[in-house]
């Protein structure tokens, strides 16, 4: 790699403004760090995140305060059986001071969007904000608009309550950059959210970036070194999970690629420009979950995707560390 590509990349400062989010995050938002991570992990990479988790884990806390300690445009949805696209998207009014139509942005055009109980929208409202998402613009009445940069869409479902939703096809859900389960916090965590709640409730939150430090981090994601053996474990496990006897459809390239640009982030974010096996390994299940269909055998016997993975980890060698191609 060239002087002038390594000139591109500062991990130094991606890793202290990471930092400094983390922490300020993390003083409303407590014990979802790796939660915050990924969060941070699609922003630069410019994917979008779906949240699964029963009610009252903080999925909109963690959307909310990331938007505002960056400083960036935030809006929510929430999802209902009769949300039309063009409550997303927006629509054109009738202006009578100009005497003409003039287009009312919808909700869709602010940095970080969060879109709540995506699964409880219609499918014809869930294309549409899926083609937001692929496109990075939107058409309203012939006219295209592009949405800001950086954008990102946080949609939550809940995993429990399935009645009168609209589950998501796979092809659709392929369309998440990844898919990150938010646990119930641990006993301390919940003494210490109980010990913080109305310093939570203030939401007294100071800005510790922008909108600029987001898109030079960006910016940077290509000049990450990738050896040719980081590579090779990339698509070793991708295709593993292919062959896999209790998986009846496994990762496609767009899976390799997101695993791919989500360890250059997070190699970025531990300051480092060049990918270890070990960034691999911790974006490897929120980057796989939701692409993998397992067998009808392997639901009855309760096998998760994460059980899935965890077995084709430890059958893939993993590649020699301080290899950089």
């Amino acid at each position: 790699m060239s002087q002038v590509s390594l000139s591109k990349v500062d991990p130094v400062f991606v890793s202290r403004v990471s930092d400094s989010i983390i922490k300020n995050v993390s003083n409303i938002v407590i014990g979802k760090t790796d939660v915050i991570k990924y969060i941070l992990i699609a922003l630069y990479t410019g994917g979008h995140v779906l949240l699964e988790g029963v009610p009252g884990v903080a999925k909109t806390l963690i959307a909310k305060t990331i938007a505002k300690s960056l400083n960036l445009d935030y809006s929510r949805i929430q999802a209902t059986p009769d949300l039309l696209p063009s409550d997303i998207i927006g629509t054109m009014v009738y202006n009578p001071k100009i005497n003409d139509f003039e287009p009312r942005k919808g909700p869709i055009f602010a940095n970080i969007v969060l879109f709540d109980e995506i699964n409880r929208a219609s499918p014809r409202t869930q294309s549409a904000l899926l083609e937001a998402m692929q496109e990075k613009q939107v058409t309203i009445e012939g006219v295209t608009y592009k949405l800001p940069d950086p954008f990102i869409v946080i949609a939550t479902q809940n995993p429990i309550e399935m009645e009168g939703t609209f589950p998501l096809p796979e092809a659709q859900i392929d369309r998440f950059f990844m898919k990150v389960i938010v646990d119930y916090p641990s006993r301390e965590e919940t003494k210490e959210i109980m010990k913080k709640i109305h310093v939570i409730e203030e939401f007294n939150i100071t800005p510790v970036a922008d909108r600029d430090s987001v898109l030079k981090i960006k910016s940077m994601i290509p000049y990450v070194r990738v050896s040719e053996e980081i590579m090779d474990y990339i698509v070793n496990i991708v295709e593993e999970t292919r062959k896999h006897s209790l998986v009846k459809l496994g990762g496609s390239p767009r899976a390799a690629i997101s695993m791919l640009l989500s360890a250059k982030a997070f190699a970025l974010i531990n300051g480092r420009d060049y990918v270890l096996p070990d960034d691999v390994k911790y974006v490897v299940k929120p980057v796989l979950r939701h692409r993998l269909i397992l067998k009808p055998e392997a639901e009855f016997e309760g096998i998760t995707p994460d059980k899935i993975i965890d077995d084709i980890l430890k059958k893939i060698p993993v590649p020699t560390p301080g290899v950089i191609s």
